[in-house]
C-alpha cells in the first residue's frame, strides 16, 4: 500500500513540477479569436486590443494562427495595421511559411491541428504608453489571380501574444 502512495505522489510531483516549469513568466499578452467555420473572411480584420505601460524594455510580437488539414496552401499572405495610441498607423504586408517542401505542415500539435507563432516584430519597444490595437487579415490569393480568396479554409483561430525579451 506504500508504495502504491509512494508512485502516486512522485507522479502528482512530476505533473506540478511540468505544469510550473511550461508556465512562461515572459509572456505579458496573449488572445485568440475563433474564425466561424475554420475559414478567414477576405479583409475582415482579426483586432486586439491590449495597454502598454512599459516603454522602456523591449518585447517580441507574434502572429498566432491554428490551421486545421483543409487548410490548402503552403505559406500565408497577412495584412497588418498597429494603431498607437497618438494615432499613428504602422502597415506591414507579410509572408509566411505554412509547410515545409514536402507539403507537411509546420507548426506544433499531434492532432490535425497545428498552432504556428509567427514573428510579427522583434525587440520592439513602445514609445507610448497607453492602449494599442493590433489587427490583421488574411491577403491570399491564388497564383495569377488578383482577386483575394474570398473565404480561407483552415483557419480556426488567429492569436497576438507580446512576451518580454530575454
Amino acid at each position: 500500500m506504500v508504495t502504491i502512495l509512494q508512485k502516486n505522489s512522485r507522479f502528482t510531483f512530476l505533473i506540478l513540477f511540468l505544469f510550473l516549469v511550461s508556465c512562461s513568466d515572459n509572456i505579458e499578452f496573449s488572445k485568440y479569436e475563433s474564425l466561424p467555420n475554420a475559414s478567414w473572411e477576405a479583409n475582415k480584420n482579426v483586432s486586439f486590443k491590449f495597454e502598454i505601460t512599459d516603454t522602456i524594455s523591449s518585447k517580441d510580437l507574434f502572429i498566432n494562427i491554428r490551421n486545421n488539414r483543409n487548410y490548402a496552401y503552403s505559406n500565408l499572405f497577412v495584412i497588418t495595421e498597429l494603431d498607437f495610441p497618438n494615432g499613428t498607423k504602422i502597415i506591414d504586408t507579410l509572408q509566411y511559411e505554412m509547410t515545409d517542401n514536402f507539403g507537411k505542415f509546420l507548426g506544433k500539435g499531434f492532432t490535425d491541428i497545428k498552432e504556428n507563432k509567427l514573428f510579427y516584430k522583434e525587440n520592439k519597444v513602445f514609445p507610448l504608453n497607453g492602449e494599442y490595437e493590433f489587427k490583421v487579415h488574411q491577403a491570399m490569393r491564388k497564383n495569377g489571380d488578383l482577386k483575394v480568396i474570398p473565404f480561407l479554409e483552415g483557419v480556426q483561430d488567429v492569436g497576438f501574444s507580446i512576451e518580454k525579451t530575454e
